[in-house]
């Protein structure tokens, strides 16, 4: 029997048995490596590019996510319908302390609560108007908390001016992951509180995809609850931008607007074209956006409105 166990072992050696056994898992690791190898780069393109697209717009998802100091100074006029004809001035000043690491900045805006949403047309004048008073100004502190590159948290403590002052919090939290190798998930959920529209919060959701060349496609949904209002204000839109050259870049977008009290019904359409350029160097900004609503309160007839503005956009990244 000894015998026979010896001739065993050396036809088989140990190593046989023990060691070279894990070489198909390696293998298939091996496999996994290269099949995630391309979708990560596709992935961190898509996610790269909606980022630029995002800072050249200037829009609200820059603003409250980048990690360097922001400042956005707006001359804007509406005409036609919901337009006021006169010329509307904005600003925001997100400033980065950097003795903090980042995480805490701080905050100067006109008219706080027109930024509890995001902004899903530049330049549009809805959503916002009956919860906005105007001539507001608000100081603010904020702690800013990143996780993994894609979770992102931030919660605001602030004042609001003219006399007599009041508080307001708010606190937003954002999550992207890519689905796929072309398409890209975002979620973003805000709470906040202001003395003048009470507690509320707004839950966004974006799919995004490159379409070709320099095109990307972005879904948006969003939700807004105001406890005062017991109401969802909806919206969902439908955008591809397009980058033509440094200088210049196009957004087309088809929208839809609901609410959801006293039933879920649509009050309007939309449909928007809006043209971005680079006026001079990295930080003066021209568009012009021409819109179609087509509202409610007026059978759904098309009415006209031209939205026109003038941006001086200021980051570290240019």
């Amino acid at each position: 029997m000894s015998g026979l166990l010896m001739g065993i072992t050396l036809l088989f050696p140990l190593k046989l048995l023990g060691t070279e056994q894990p070489a198909p898992q390696t293998q298939q690791s091996d496999v996994l490596d290269a099949i995630d190898a391309p979708r990560n780069y596709l992935s961190g393109q898509i996610t790269s590019f909606a980022n630029d697209i995002d800072r050249f717009f200037g829009g609200d998802r820059h603003y409250q996510e980048s990690n360097q100091s922001v400042v956005q100074l707006d001359l804007s006029r509406v005409t036609g319908y919901g337009g006021d004809r006169k010329f509307n001035l904005a600003a925001r000043v997100n400033l980065r302390l950097p003795a903090t690491e980042g995480r805490l900045h701080l905050l100067l805006e006109t008219d706080p609560e027109k930024n509890i949403t995001p902004e899903p047309t530049q330049g549009s004048t809805l959503l916002n108007n009956e919860i906005t008073r105007p001539g507001s100004y608000a100081l603010a502190a904020r702690y800013v908390k990143e996780l993994e590159e894609a979770w992102h948290f931030s919660i605001d403590w602030g004042l609001k001016f003219p006399l007599p002052v009041s508080p307001f919090v708010r606190a937003r939290g954002s999550y992207s992951v890519p689905l796929g190798d072309v398409w890209r998930m975002k979620t973003a959920e805000s709470v906040y509180w202001f003395n003048t529209i009470g507690v509320g919060e707004t839950t966004q959701l974006d799919l995004e995809r490159f379409l070709s060349g320099p095109v990307l496609f972005r879904a948006t949904s969003t939700a807004t609850w105001l406890n005062d209002k017991q109401n969802f204000d909806l919206r969902q839109d439908l955008s591809v931008y397009r980058t033509v050259s440094e200088r210049t870049a196009l957004l087309y977008q088809a929208s839809a607007v609901g609410v959801s009290n006293p039933q879920y019904e649509l009050t309007e359409y939309i449909l928007s074209m809006l043209y971005r350029y680079r006026l001079h160097r990295d930080w003066m900004f021209f568009e012009f956006s021409p819109q179609l609503h087509f509202p409610k309160t007026e059978n759904f007839r098309s009415s006209p409105t031209l939205s026109m503005r003038l941006e001086m956009l200021f980051d570290e990244s240019k």
